[in-house]
């Protein structure tokens, strides 16, 4: 132990944004229960990279008794082997992943949508009672780059409806903005990919959170669920999931977090078939 520079978070500023885990090459940052926190002393190099890009003012560098900082011991936290980084929160160089970092996407008219997302009506001729073809570009202004779309796959090019980022219950903040006073959307993984219609039917004004109730940490989404629940003003609560058995934990685990949450916030389930169907 040695009195050395080191980093300290205001938890009274902190917003658990999440913009100064990524700034931090030695991974010594981690947002726990909404806020960002020092890992361990030994991960902290004092020079205060994560300074700049705090939009709160909550990170300082102090003066006080710490472990001193260990290079060896960040390598091993980071999963540096033979100059690569095995870990798998960590790219290459050993900075945290950037898409992580949280972003409000939601938009305040539809005339500042981008050119890419307007709607658009993509049928040209086709006719559902026959087996017609029509033609659509791949991407919009790469004529060259085609594809088949035979009768009834394509009808329009919605816009997104993602109002934030991002959106895995494990790496959202706790207190991020945009879930203030909003309705919330808790969904298994698999809903987005089987349900055809997820953006405009279920996706549409909602804050989401999306998670893996069979293959991820249960009792971890509750309690993050019941902390989101509970320091934020939902105002009802949809839980999306898959027919199949394992998929119903989903419903559970949003139960349990609203009851540790002491709030009373209306919750309703839906759930889809492996056909892409509501039941």
């Amino acid at each position: 132990m040695a009195i050395r520079k080191i980093v300290r978070f205001d938890e009274e500023k902190c917003n658990g944004c999440g913009l100064c885990v990524p700034a931090c090459a030695e991974g010594a940052i981690k947002i726990i229960d909404g806020k960002a926190r020092l890992i361990s002393d030994k991960y902290c190099d004092g020079l205060g990279a994560c300074l700049g890009e705090c939009p709160q003012g909550a990170i300082t560098i102090i003066e006080r008794e710490a472990d001193e900082f260990d290079e060896e011991a960040v390598k091993q936290h980071l999963g540096v082997k033979d100059g690569q980084n095995h870990s798998p929160d960590y790219d290459m160089h050993g900075f945290f992943c950037p898409g992580s970092r949280m972003m409000d996407l939601r938009r305040e008219t539809i005339g500042s949508s981008c050119p890419g997302s307007r709607s658009m009506d993509l049928r040209k001729g086709t006719d559902s009672s026959n087996d017609s073809a029509a033609i659509v570009p791949k991407n919009e202004g790469q004529d060259a780059d085609m594809v088949e779309a035979k009768a009834g796959d394509v009808q329009i090019n919605i816009r997104s409806q993602l109002g934030q980022w991002p959106v895995q219950l494990m790496l959202v903040p706790v207190e991020a903005p945009y879930f203030d006073r909003v309705d919330l959307l808790i969904t298994a993984d698999c809903v987005a990919v089987a349900y055809p219609n997820y953006h405009l039917g279920l996706l549409k004004g909602k804050a989401v959170v999306m998670g893996c109730p069979k293959l991820d940490d249960g009792n971890y989404y509750i309690e993050k669920l019941a902390e989101i629940i509970k320091n934020n003003d939902i105002k009802s609560i949809t839980v999306a999931h898959m027919e199949v058995p394992c998929c119903y934990g989903m419903v559970q685990i949003a139960r349990e977090a609203l009851a540790r949450s002491g709030k009373n916030v209306p919750l309703k389930t839906v759930e889809i078939s492996i056909e892409g169907n509501i039941i």
